[in-house]
């Protein structure tokens, strides 16, 4: 069975990935919350079919496409220890405030979960650069 959320029209096509965040206070009470609100703070989904429906989405202040979407893997960092293919880790925000790092989005970055599980699909081989002194790997994870 597929997910389905509601996206902004512009948003709504075919192979559009996204990082889902949750929902806005405002999304609190309307009523389309229940299939909207329904996918994993913290993960990247891609629409793999649009829907001829639209309803109204006061975040947007515009129409919403209903669409099907899949969750896909997304890089993140995680302990090198733990950076095992097929494994379930638990990961989530470092505490680092070293902007200049280059992994910094996938490892402390504002778009991450606080603490989320994931299965990791791939490692790239090396360790991940941290300016923080750290031991990471850099995976691919749904």
């Amino acid at each position: 069975m597929a997910e389905i959320t509601l996206l902004a029209i512009a948003e709504s096509r075919e192979g559009f990935q996204f990082d889902y965040q949750g929902g806005a206070p405002i999304c609190r009470t309307c009523a389309f919350r229940h299939a909207c609100l329904t996918l994993d703070p913290g993960r990247r989904y891609v629409v793999t079919r649009v829907r001829p429906v639209t309803h109204p989405c006061a975040l947007q202040e515009s129409e919403a496409h209903v669409v099907e979407v899949k969750a896909v893997p997304r890089p993140l960092v995680v302990d090198a220890r733990t950076a095992v293919v097929g494994s379930s880790v638990e990961t989530g925000r470092y505490a680092c405030h070293r902007l200049d790092c280059p992994n910094w989005s996938i490892c402390a970055g504002p778009s991450l979960p606080a603490k989320q599980r994931f299965r990791i699909e791939r490692v790239e081989d090396g360790l991940a650069e941290c300016r923080i002194g750290r031991t990471l790997k850099r995976v691919d994870a749904v």
